[in-house]
């Protein structure tokens, strides 16, 4: 959304109910990305069974907040508020209903640059993305805040070889 990636990561994250679980896991990440221009945004994860579920995005600003995408992302449900209070008599703006899934608008554009012989490459955005996500992982594990330059160059290891 701001055509950057965060340059560090503060995070927390615990273990509370893996029961007999052996993995690596936490139950749950509270992660704080900030960018080059200050801008934060936060991440807030739990897995644990009995506990609240929920996969959705919003954004809050200074002029208002926004439903950026509700229920794993289809459909995003996606919507605009003046204000803070994600109410019906805020709502600026609606996506108009019913949403086209994302999953297959990913196919379809795939699908099309084959057709047409057009360049399409997702992998540079897809690394990145999900190197970011392990760099407020690994600020949650190691209790440091995580540079973009050191989860592009660290050597942490997540899972180390461990014996039963």
């Amino acid at each position: 959304m701001k055509n950057a990636w965060p340059v560090q990561a503060h995070a927390t994250g615990g273990r509370h109910f893996r029961g007999n679980s052996l993995d690596q896991n936490f139950d749950n990440y509270s992660v704080e990305y900030t960018f080059e221009d200050g801008t934060k945004l936060y991440f807030v994860g739990r897995a644990m069974a009995g506990c609240q579920s929920e996969f959705a995005s919003y954004v809050h600003g200074t002029k208002g907040s926004a439903i950026v995408s509700t229920a794993s992302h289809a459909p995003g449900k996606v919507r605009t508020f003046k204000g803070q209070n994600m109410t019906r008599e805020n709502m600026l703006w609606a996506f108009p209903q019913p949403e086209p899934s994302p999953y297959q608008l990913e196919w379809d554009d795939l699908i099309d640059a084959i057709r047409h012989n057009k360049p399409y490459n997702e992998t540079k955005r897809g690394a990145i993305a999900s190197m970011v996500t392990s760099m407020g992982r690994m600020a949650a594990h190691t209790g440091q805040v995580i540079t973009y330059d050191q989860i592009l160059n660290g050597t942490h290891e997540f899972a180390p070889a461990w014996t039963s």
